[in-house]
């Protein structure tokens, strides 16, 4: 579809030119290398985002969440991150392996500033650290192991202006259930009993870190 009345952005200078140059404190914020405090974050983070591209640049990004401090950090490098049960479909490892950078986003609920790290990420099938990171008798089968070239803290005004963690901003309903939004765009000839089954939270808690679901 060809979308009229358009100004396009098409250089680096022209961005500066709308949104204004960073200050220098912003551009010299990032460091090759995890601090102690990233350390302390990531110990405390239950929640990140994978964000990967394929080596024509098709872009995915993965969330992955367990108990706080599932990132295995192995030293101020190098963090391990484990796979756990899913739908298989892991876009985001496909990714990696035909283009090994990946940037992560990690969160710590309640808090608006985020940590983020970008780096190069390799697959593990083993390694002796995975006993570490068995949850629930569940020993990862796969590991993203990521060599740290960038690691900065990000400001709130994101969190701040979505009201993300306001629970007065909350609707769950606004929008169609998972299983109503299966049975119109995935599955339409499953009834709808089944697929709020299938979706509901009481399964999903049941499924959590069965290999075999």
């Amino acid at each position: 579809m060809e979308l009229e009345g358009l100004t396009e952005i098409t250089s680096t200078g022209e961005l500066e030119e709308v949104v204004g140059a960073p200050l220098q404190r912003v551009l010299d914020k990032q460091r090759p290398a995890l601090h102690a405090l990233d350390r302390e974050w990531l110990a405390a983070s239950p929640f990140c985002l994978v964000a990967t591209s394929d080596a024509d640049g098709r872009c995915d990004v993965s969330p992955k969440g367990d108990p706080a401090g599932f990132t295995h950090v192995l030293d101020e490098r190098v963090i391990a991150i484990p796979e756990r049960p899913g739908n298989r479909r892991v876009d985001g490892f496909r990714n990696v392996l035909a283009n090994p950078h990946v940037g992560l986003l990690y969160f710590i609920p309640g808090r608006g500033d985020t940590l983020r790290i970008n780096g190069r990420a390799r697959l593990l099938r083993d390694a002796p650290f995975f006993e570490r990171m068995v949850v629930k008798g569940h020993r990862p089968s796969v590991v993203l192991l990521v060599e740290i070239e960038e690691v900065f803290h990000h400001c709130s005004k994101a969190f701040l202006r979505s009201g993300l963690w306001d629970s007065r901003t909350w609707d769950p309903e606004a929008v169609p259930s998972r299983a109503h939004i299966a049975k119109n765009l995935e599955r339409p000839n499953d009834s709808m009993s089944e697929l709020e089954h299938y979706y509901s939270d009481e399964r999903y808690a049941k499924l959590l870190y069965d290999a075999k679901a």
